[in-house]
């Protein structure tokens, strides 16, 4: 259902001064406030104790019910999609260089006036050889209408982690939100210390690069949590203590697996401004049973549990779970069938698709403003941008560190003094 709004004085000059370049240049008539993941954090921080979502936009589906739910809230959110769900191996249908495309036509459809950043997820780095061919490929999204981007190196030791974000950070815009991240997102094996988020922030601190965001191995997961275990709040509390002075908020991730109660803790308790909901938007649009923080539920046999006349139709879930049987895609590979079935969803009647964008609009408004703290934060960005009257808010952070003592020599020497335990090898992507 299309969304009434009147475009006030203050979001017509909001949207002149606020859009990037980029965002400018690909969508000139645009009403879409398309804004730096930088405004997003600030606008976090501003309020205090809160955090938004950054919802994986693995259909569009979960893309529409959460400008909805972003809409009612009042709050600034920001639409991602992570390199390996929408990069040049996707398994979605909105990927790193149509999301920016979608995400416009959509705000001006519903006449959405809420900020939004566009955030390329999780841009993974494995090898040093993955350098290179990076370059371009980060220009391009940016000429696709990114805004935000997370240079993810944590797969390499700590000493090529750093490296590999100071080669690659020329080529991401200086007003773009910039995330970096420490430690692979495996569990409760191979917790991020100290010592490591120290190493990396401090090192592109020396070098004039202050990220917005750093993400953590904390301790939870990506896709089905089955543990329980979750987010260690006091660890990341610690981690943020530690980094306070370098003005760095925390990116939390694999936030599906986690009760609410643990989410507001990270929220209240921590320094964290960005929490990634991925999995769970995507069984809630299907209709699949969920516990009440989006967790699915299975059967005695394993099995996802489809509820009668909630999301997508039986017929089409039937469907679904023969190609998936057909392609041995069982428990959290079931996000493979988001990119050969978008036309077949798409193909249904509209009291379907419709229901299936309710269903993620109700879910998404609930985490904002019950769970997340985040209404009304959209006033707050657009305030700021009215202040600074440009698409750049300035960084949080200013240079502490020697660049002296931190070429690539000294990195490499330093980086071998920490002791930590990555844990395991193996793919850790979303």
């Amino acid at each position: 259902m299309t969304i009434s709004n009147k475009y006030t004085e203050e979001f017509e000059t909001a949207l002149e001064y606020g859009r990037p370049p980029n965002i400018k240049k690909l969508f000139p008539n645009s009403k879409a406030l398309i804004v730096s993941g930088k405004y997003i954090d600030q606008a976090m921080l501003k309020k205090g104790k809160c955090m938004t979502i950054a919802a994986n936009a693995r259909s569009s589906f979960v893309l529409r019910g959460t400008l909805a739910a972003a809409q009612r809230a009042n709050a600034a959110v920001i639409i991602e999609i992570a390199r390996s769900e929408g990069g040049t191996n996707a398994y979605c249908p909105v990927s790193l260089w149509n999301m920016a495309r979608q995400t416009d036509a959509i705000m001006n459809e519903l006449g959405i006036t809420i900020p939004v950043a566009i955030h390329a997820d999780h841009f993974g780095i494995k090898t040093p050889g993955d350098i290179e061919p990076a370059k371009a490929e980060i220009e391009s999204l940016f000429d696709a209408g990114i805004t935000s981007i997370a240079i993810d190196a944590s797969h390499m030791p700590d000493d090529q982690n750093l490296l590999a974000n100071l080669e690659l950070n020329p080529f991401v815009p200086e007003w773009a939100g910039l995330e970096t991240e420490v430690g692979e997102i495996k569990g409760t094996q191979g917790l991020s210390t100290d010592e490591e988020a120290l190493f990396l922030i401090q090192g592109l601190n020396a070098h004039n690069i202050f990220p917005d965001w750093i993400a953590l191995n904390n301790g939870t997961t990506h896709g089905i949590e089955q543990s329980g275990t979750g987010i260690n709040v006091e660890l990341t509390a610690q981690v943020h203590e530690a980094l306070s002075p370098y003005g760095i908020s925390g990116a939390q991730h694999g936030t599906s697996g986690n009760n609410s109660d643990r989410l507001r803790k990270i929220a209240s308790e921590t320094t964290t401004t960005k929490a990634n909901v991925a999995t769970a938007l995507q069984m809630i649009s299907w209709g699949l049973k969920v516990n009440d923080y989006g967790n699915a539920i299975l059967d005695d046999k394993g099995d996802f549990i489809k509820q009668k006349d909630d999301g997508l139709t039986e017929e089409m879930w039937s469907k679904m779970l023969d190609y998936a049987n057909a392609n041995n895609l069982k428990g959290g590979d079931v996000k493979k069938l988001n990119l050969p079935f978008e036309s077949h969803l798409l193909a249904l009647p509209k009291k379907i698709r419709q229901r299936m964008a309710k269903n993620v609009e109700s879910f998404v408004y609930n985490l904002l403003t019950d769970v997340f703290n985040a209404n009304d934060t959209a006033d707050i960005l657009i305030a700021n941008i009215l202040k600074t009257k440009s698409h750049m808010p300035g960084h949080k952070a200013n240079v502490i560190e020697s660049k002296a003592e931190w070429t690539r020599e000294k990195i490499i020497k330093k980086a071998g003094s920490i002791v930590s335990d990555k844990g395991p090898d193996g793919d850790f992507d979303d």
